[in-house]
Formats: C-alpha cells, structure tokens, sequence
C-alpha cells in the first residue's frame, strides 16, 4: 500500500522525546484496513517513509485513532526541518 499526505512535524517530550507527523484520518482509516494483516504487536506497522530525498525504514505507531510517524534526527537534519515545519511524507506499507 502506498500513501501520500503532507504533515507537520512535532515534538513529543515524554521520557523519551521524539518528532511525528500524524498521519492524516483518510490515510489512516486505510491503514487500518490493513493493519491486522501487518502489525507485528502493539498495533505496530511496518513502513518504508520517504521525505524529500531521505527514505527509511520506520514503524508506524498508533495513536488516539491514527497513526504516528517518527521523524528521526538523522532525516530533519538531511532534509533541513523542524518542529512545526509542514513536509510532504509517502509511506509504503505491507
């Protein structure tokens, strides 16, 4: 499966903090259509996520009814973004 959707990026500052763009509720419901299929526990999703040039592997991880994708350092660095910068995200699943 294929999808596209631009997001903005945030910043989660639990105990372990991060960056994710929520995947947006179209892209989700298709996801999870698919996701008892693929998750490999926790409702976890297996994808390959492109942004600009950076592509990577990742899971996605759910979240109050959607999905979640972690944007690592290593990829807003190569690709110059921040928390609250809005970027275009292709994610191929399973």
């Amino acid at each position: 499966m294929h999808l596209e959707f631009t997001g903005k990026i945030w910043h989660w500052r639990g105990p372990a903090p991060h960056h994710f763009i929520i995947v947006p509720e179209p892209q989700a419901r298709d996801l999870h259509a698919i996701a008892r299929h693929v998750t490999y526990g926790w409702g976890m999703i297996p994808v390959t996520v492109r942004i600009g040039g950076t592509v990577w592997k990742t899971s996605l991880w759910p979240k109050d009814g959607s999905y979640i994708v972690p944007i690592k350092a290593a990829v807003r660095a190569a690709e110059h973004l921040a928390e609250g910068d809005t970027t275009d995200v292709q994610l191929d699943a399973p």
